[in-house]
């Protein structure tokens, strides 16, 4: 029996590649989009969800179970970027990215949790960052956002294990996709104390997402996770220095740590 998927996030970038993935292999995907417009680049359905609009979560879960009487997988990929200086970023807009991010990610989780349990099995996997992992300057809230969805996978994993479901986390390094056109990028001030490392940081940034890996391997990773019995709650899917870096924040003394991830933004 195929596995029924649902997919946040699936018009563009890590999302859609996903999806266009697991279709080759035969699962049934759904993805979903804020303003799904259908043409035929998509092979799979796209569905309308705003993880920020309980009703539509509520209405796009009900749809995939109606038509499937079952929901195997979800992907919780919907997400936005933001950068800025913690002290030249309006609060507002990082309430704005811990509510999609965050608060998104769980509001789909817990409207897929009844059917799983209902039929005693299930995978959900959360989509973080390598940056969830570190602090990284400008980025800040980014990275608090994507760490927060760590750890909330790690209780919830021990709390529906019972149910035999399974929370899974997969953190993407530097990919190409358009993340960089979809954050929110604090102004660069011109009377602003850090502007000229904010604004270096920016280029910096940028290019990394330029010079970032296929997102075929997220959508290779997502599918051997599905098929796996008993999977991990961790997986992070980067460059070898990406992934190291992680290594070295567990072994390495707090400031020296520090002073390498410095060197590396050139502060």
């Amino acid at each position: 029996m195929p596995k029924v998927v649902l997919i946040t996030g699936a018009s563009s970038g890590i999302g859609k590649a996903i999806a266009t993935f697991l279709v080759q292999k035969g699962c049934k995907v759904y993805g979903t989009s804020r303003n799904p417009k259908h043409t035929a680049e998509f092979s799979f359905e796209l569905i309308a969800l705003d993880v920020l609009k309980i009703d539509t979560i509520v209405s796009a879960v009900a749809f995939v179970i109606k038509k499937e009487g079952r929901l195997d997988v979800l992907v919780n990929n919907a997400g936005m970027g933001i950068t800025g200086p913690i002290e030249d970023t309006p609060t507002d807009e990082m309430r704005a990215v811990f509510n999609t991010n965050f608060f998104g990610a769980i509001d789909v989780m817990k409207e897929v949790l009844p059917q799983m349990r209902k039929q005693n099995s299930g995978t959900i996997i959360n989509v973080t960052s390598i940056a969830g992992y570190m602090g990284l300057p400008y980025r800040g809230v980014y990275s608090a956002t994507k760490g927060a969805l760590e750890i909330i996978t790690e209780a919830t994993s021990m709390e529906v294990k019972s149910f035999n479901i399974n929370l899974v986390n997969i953190a993407p390094g530097d990919f190409t996709t358009n993340i960089a056109e979809g954050r929110y990028h604090t102004p660069v001030f011109e009377n602003s104390a850090y502007k000229n490392n904010y604004q270096a940081n920016l280029d910096l940034m940028n290019s990394h997402v330029d010079d970032g890996m296929d997102p075929l391997e997220m959508a290779k990773a997502v599918f051997k996770i599905i098929q796996t019995k008993k999977p991990k709650i961790h997986y992070k899917v980067g460059g070898f220095m990406e992934k190291f870096s992680i290594v070295l924040k567990r072994i390495l003394p707090d400031r020296l740590y520090e002073k390498l991830l410095m060197q590396h933004y050139k502060l």
